[in-house]
């Protein structure tokens, strides 16, 4: 039977860990979509949304992209799992949403952008935090040249990112392991778009501190774009500094958060005796507490984007311009329930509709990757290393 037009279109969600319990919370409020199906390999966040949704959990992605009523794909498995599922549901007719990094290797990103050019289907390679409200308007601001030419970008935030639990891949750095495959994309994504994509090279340090998490814990890096402007990233992942409290003790998400749990992450995560990987299920998977409701805009850290005439950086609510005036606070629309997954969805619809190609796709998902390799090589060889697959 014909769909009708305008009617929500099927949302399925492959890996119901973290972003993928979030991704269903944002679906689930948005107008546009109808959560359909889930699969993962855990029975506790399957049966969980089994429960919530009365819909299809199945233990496989293949199954899931067998399943007719799915349209879109939103894929949150395993990173080294990136380029294999993709494929899989490109090659069954679905759209898909793809979580960063887009793949591990630029062999991988090529493989994905093929499958999707012959299946004919739109690819989003999304969450990041560029798809946040606040980033977008920054990039507003930037285009609009109210503040004259842009001069740089600095991009901060220090979080207990390493001692979360992790399943061991999330240690391994060949597997897409640690902050560079995993927050990092974050910052790359944010500056890109603020900056307008094309980036000429990469000069960076990435180190390991703690030998109990052998993989990259924090790193510095700085981007030049074609154009002269420059871009600066630090990160740091080792639960010491928190850099939310530069903002207003808003977390990530964008709910509030006490302001004493410097090092608390580490001391937990001390004190716990069970397996790390079980640990991981139990507290962030689809299922589990889902913690204080967002009442602020997301974000990512501080970023503060320097102009000719002003500078700008993300308030609670909306954006701070500093200018020759002083500084003023300008607010954003309402946005969705969820604000940056929302717009995830949103872009997916819209070019599904218009047969637009949405920004996000998979050549800009690979000139991501292209970055975050860059990253890599440059703090092991200690040298710039330049760009080939940038694009505006």
């Amino acid at each position: 039977m014909a769909k009708t037009p305008g009617a929500p279109l099927g949302l399925a969600i492959a890996g119901l860990g973290m972003a993928g319990a979030v991704m269903v919370r944002a679906a689930a409020a948005h107008p546009g979509v109808k959560v359909v199906a889930a699969a993962d390999p855990h029975d506790a966040p399957r049966n969980a949304f089994a429960r919530d949704f009365n819909a299809r959990a199945y233990a496989d992605i293949t199954e899931l992209c067998a399943d007719p009523a799915v349209e879109i794909v939103y894929i949150a498995t395993p990173h080294q799992f990136h380029s294999a599922h993709a494929a899989l549901a490109a090659g069954a007719g679905k759209h898909v949403i793809l979580e960063k990094p887009m793949a591990l290797t630029l062999a991988d990103c090529d493989a994905i952008i093929a499958a999707v050019e012959r299946a004919k289907i739109h690819l989003i390679v999304g969450h990041t935090h560029a798809f946040d409200p606040a980033v977008r308007a920054m990039r507003r601001v930037v285009a609009s040249g109210e503040l004259g030419r842009l001069g740089m970008i600095a991009a901060w935030n220090y979080t207990n990112f390493l001692y979360r639990p992790r399943r061991p891949e999330e240690l391994d750095t060949a597997l897409g392991g640690g902050i560079l495959f995993n927050q990092v994309p974050h910052q790359i994504d944010m500056v890109r778009l603020i900056g307008g994509g094309r980036l000429r090279s990469v000069r960076a340090q990435a180190t390991r501190l703690d030998p109990a998490r052998p993989t990259e814990g924090n790193a510095i890096a700085f981007l030049e774009f074609e154009n002269g402007v420059a871009a600066s990233l630090v990160y740091g992942g080792y639960d010491f500094f928190d850099s939310d409290e530069l903002h207003f003790w808003i977390n990530e998400r964008g709910a509030p958060k006490p302001p004493d749990q410097h090092g608390a992450a580490r001391r937990a995560l001390a004190a716990e005796q069970a397996e790390e990987a079980r640990l991981r299920v139990e507290r962030y998977a689809y299922g589990s507490p889902a913690g204080p409701p967002p009442n602020h805009q997301p974000h990512f850290g501080l970023v503060i984007v320097t102009c000719e005439r002003g500078e700008i950086r993300a308030s609670a609510d909306g954006l701070f311009i500093y200018d020759a005036g002083g500084k003023r606070e300008v607010a954003l629309p309402e946005s969705a329930a969820m604000p940056g997954r929302s717009e995830v969805l949103d872009d997916m619809i819209a070019a599904i509709r218009t047969g637009q190609p949405p920004l996000q796709n998979g050549r800009w998902g690979k000139a991501n990757v292209e970055v975050t390799l860059a990253i890599a090589q440059s703090a092991r060889e200690r040298r710039e290393v330049m760009l080939e697959h940038q694009v505006s």
